[in-house]
């Protein structure tokens, strides 16, 4: 071969592993989960501002949930998930576990907007709010659930308010408990 069909050929394997490199990456990063999600579908942990999407997150539904909120409907595919377990512990407390999927919580003093897997978890009692969550982990404190079996609910929302919802339904899981002990009526406000 001579040197002037050498050239050409040589230039065109450059172009194709530039272009070949480019084209290769999936643009895929690893979440806590080991899923892989794009970039830019959701902020690094911590990230605020520059480099998150302004984009509009699902869709804001009519309905609403017992506190008036209006859930936001997102695609089932990347929609988060939540998973409780509530056990009895030896003072009496319940320790209350959440297991997440697709889903980050945000810390304190997250501005108050929706981001696409991100928020807190509000934690129910009967269907009474008993804390927003910004942990996976809280305790029932001893002697605050009556004799008796209870619903204990996790719901996911966005920071702004607005509740998880896939095919119009909330994010949630609900664990039944029995409280064999006397314990103080259940308040009805939530607690941080």
């Amino acid at each position: 071969m001579s040197w002037t069909r050498a050239l050409p050929a040589a230039l065109a394997v450059c172009v194709l592993l530039l272009t070949g490199s480019v084209g290769c990456d999936s643009g895929g990063q690893t979440d806590q989960q080991g899923s892989q999600e794009s970039r830019g579908s959701r902020p690094s942990p911590g990230s605020q501002g520059a480099g998150e999407s302004t984009a509009p997150v699902g869709k804001v539904l009519e309905d609403t949930d017992e506190d008036g909120r209006h859930y936001r409907q997102v695609d089932g595919a990347r929609a988060p998930e939540v998973g409780i377990e509530v056990q009895p512990d030896t003072d009496g407390s319940w320790d209350v576990r959440l297991t997440l999927r697709h889903f980050r919580l945000s810390p304190p003093g997250t501005p108050a907007r929706a981001v696409a897997g991100r928020g807190f978890a509000r934690l129910y009692v009967d269907h009474a709010p008993v804390a927003d969550l910004r942990t996976p982990a809280h305790r029932i404190p001893a002697g605050y659930l009556p004799h008796g079996t209870h619903h204990v609910t996790a719901r996911l929302y966005a920071d702004d308010g607005t509740g998880w919802a896939v095919d119009g339904k909330p994010v949630e899981r609900t664990a039944d408990i029995t409280a064999s002990g006397q314990g103080a009526p259940a308040p009805g406000g939530p607690a941080s």
